[in-house]
């Protein structure tokens, strides 16, 4: 990884701390981002002390797509090539809310943030194949199926399903965008990390974060969580190898609709739309 640059997603706690740090230490230089400007830099003064490496942050809420796309620019302005992008930042949302740009909040930060971000550093993942994205899913989309007459969830609403269905999401824009970069050097592959030890759900009221405290004890160390992003980053092992989903650094099949293809280009299709990508 030495001469590496690696842009990480929720970078600033959790499994994207975790990453950020295991990949800082193999010699690439690491890029979180972050909401919180304080957390942010704490992350990056504990990776620098940690590695020796020097580290950057750049802050955004990905929720919404000015800053998506700001963020972007930012990175440009700074760094003049990208190896590694790692989307990992996500949430689940108990009570269905609407972000500045009008969309549904889980849909807007767990898959158009990713299919932004990524589609506007692709040219920069490109120039410097072997380049590779690494998008953070979950074995929560099992079960999940997308209805596209109700892509945000209008009616019925549960937090689980809107995060099932964007962890599903993320799957299919993984196997297309790899379609759509073959042969150009861009790798694209995604993961689930395991159930996790974070700060993940949390932000649902007094009972989840309750019930996520009790449940700690069966939960896996963000370390231990990180290890697929790492290895999808970092490891020669996976060269070449694209349009896959991984658990515990293993191509693992995924559910049934995530095979989708027509599914697929027309997620993609709609996303390109309600984030401006077509019109660009």
């Amino acid at each position: 990884m030495q001469g590496k640059i690696c842009l990480i997603t929720g970078g600033s706690r959790g499994i994207g701390r975790a990453a950020a740090i295991e990949l800082a230490g193999m010699g690439a230089t690491v890029v979180i981002v972050a909401r919180d400007a304080a957390r942010g830099e704490a992350v990056v003064a504990e990776i620098e002390a940690k590695t020796g490496r020097p580290a950057g942050m750049l802050l955004a809420d990905l929720s919404s797509l000015e800053e998506v796309r700001k963020l972007a620019g930012e990175f440009r302005a700074r760094y003049d090539r990208l190896d590694v992008l790692v989307n990992n930042a996500g949430a689940v949302f108990s009570r269905r809310s609407i972000t500045v740009d009008g969309f549904e909040r889980t849909f807007a930060l767990n898959h158009l943030a990713y299919f932004l971000l990524t589609n506007l550093l692709t040219d920069l993942l490109r120039s410097n194949a072997p380049a590779r994205v690494v998008n953070v899913s979950s074995d929560a989309h099992q079960g999940a199926v997308l209805d596209f007459d109700d892509l945000q969830i209008e009616h019925k609403y549960t937090g689980f399903r809107a995060y099932g269905r964007s962890k599903l999401a993320n799957i299919l824009f993984t196997y297309e965008l790899a379609r759509r970069l073959e042969g150009t050097g861009v790798t694209a592959n995604c993961l689930h990390p395991g159930v996790v030890s974070t700060g993940f759900n949390k932000n649902n009221g007094i009972l989840m974060r309750v019930g996520m405290t009790l449940a700690r004890p069966f939960f896996i160390s963000p370390e231990k969580g990180a290890q697929t992003i790492v290895y999808l980053a970092s490891s020669p092992e996976v060269n070449g190898v694209t349009g896959e989903y991984f658990i515990n650094c293993t191509t693992t099949t995924s559910s049934p609709p995530s095979y989708d293809d027509e599914a697929a280009r027309r997620l993609w299709e709609i996303s390109a739309c309600l984030t401006g990508l077509s019109r660009s």
